[in-house]
């Protein structure tokens, strides 16, 4: 081995510092690259997931459907008018929520999402007609148009968050609201079968 001179030690000396420098360089390089890719499959595997696992991003998926049948069963035997519920609605047409009461001013509500996800409701009471109106279709106001379903006259009111149809009996006040727009709450009136059950 040729002996080295005090100048060859210097030099050696100042060019390790940068040869490992550029070895650690190389390393971080390395690491960040790998980091890089295997977020890259990460990303591509999600969106393979997302693409090929079935899934609903509609309103309706989040909303559990609800049995009504027994509230039905008892509001139409306990309430002093015929209480209002549809038949032969699609199945698409997702009952959400009901509620009957009894007491004062009795009550009956039936909501739903329709096939679009848009909310539709059913609301009877034996409160005076114009504060029930007001409060079940959210201030909506009372327009000169009228809609016959059946053998039915509605009124129409057009409001700033719901709509609603209108039907005036004697002894309660029938209201069909929601954001369904007035195509989607005729084909709730339409489905309705008023009726009262005073067998039990």
């Amino acid at each position: 081995m040729p002996e080295r001179t005090v100048p060859d030690l210097l030099t050696e000396i100042v060019r390790r510092p940068a040869t490992m420098g550029r070895v650690a360089g190389r390393n971080g390089k390395k690491t960040v690259g790998s980091l890089v890719l295997s977020l890259g499959v990460c990303v591509v595997a999600a969106g393979t997931a997302y693409v090929f696992i079935p899934h609903d991003d509609t309103k309706q998926s989040s909303v559990k459907r609800v049995d009504y049948s027994v509230e039905l069963l008892t509001a139409r035997r306990a309430a002093s008018y015929p209480v209002a519920a549809p038949t032969g609605l699609a199945k698409d047409w997702k009952p959400t929520s009901v509620r009957y009461d009894g007491a004062a001013n009795e009550s009956w509500h039936l909501g739903f999402l329709d096939p679009d996800g848009q909310y539709v409701a059913v609301k009877q009471s034996t409160a005076k007609p114009a504060e029930f109106i007001d409060s079940a279709s959210e201030g909506a106001e009372e327009t000169k148009a009228t809609e016959r379903i059946g053998d039915r006259t509605w009124q129409r009111y057009k409001g700033a968050k719901y709509d609603a149809l209108v039907l005036r009996a004697d002894g309660s006040t029938t209201v069909v609201t929601g954001t369904a727009g007035f195509g989607g709450l005729t084909k709730m009136a339409r489905s309705l079968e008023m009726k009262q059950d005073r067998t039990a």
